[in-house]
């Protein structure tokens, strides 16, 4: 596996920052080098929020996304912001009620209904973190799936393991075709 640069944004409240935290620990656990940052700005709830994870089985000597090689976004004020300076060669993972120019410049754009599956197929919208560290997993091949399940139960509170089993096959099974 080559370093992967990955970087989650969206807005405050929709638990990207937990999602990356679930990425690197997952990392972990299948023996994987790895760093995760985070940054929001003061609003916390409904501002701009982006955190990121560096996952490489090297070991990592600079602990900042510097050229992502992966993007999730979940609003269109994040995809603004960070998928323009995204190369070229950056996968774009963005949910599908978003605006994506045609002209834009990366050759992988996956448009997925991440915030829909959350609401309806898993039954709560706060689950929407979960579905998209699923099907980023799924896209990436980061790690097995019962790792990434492991990580998910690590930070999740408990009884809410079912609704997060459910978000994690819902956002496995979104990405198994691309």
């Amino acid at each position: 596996m080559a370093k992967m640069e990955i970087r989650l944004a969206g807005s405050g409240g929709q638990g990207v920052i937990l999602a990356t935290i679930i990425l690197a620990e997952a990392a972990i656990i299948a023996g994987k080098n790895t760093a995760q940052s985070q940054s929001y700005g003061p609003e916390a709830r409904g501002g701009m929020c982006k955190a990121e994870v560096i996952v490489s089985d090297e070991q990592i000597g600079f602990t900042k996304v510097t050229k992502p090689t992966f993007l999730l976004a979940l609003t269109q004020a994040s995809f603004d912001k960070f998928g323009s300076a995204a190369g070229e060669d950056c996968v774009i993972m963005a949910d599908s009620s978003l605006n994506v120019p045609d002209n834009f410049k990366s050759k992988k754009i996956y448009l997925l209904p991440i915030l829909e599956t959350a609401k309806v197929e898993v039954g709560k919208a706060f689950t929407a973190n979960i579905v998209a560290v699923a099907a980023i997993n799924r896209v990436l091949n980061l790690v097995s799936f019962d790792a990434l399940e492991k990580a998910v139960f690590m930070h999740i509170p408990k009884g809410t393991e079912e609704i997060n089993r459910k978000a994690l096959l819902a956002g496995d099974k979104l990405a198994q075709n691309i």
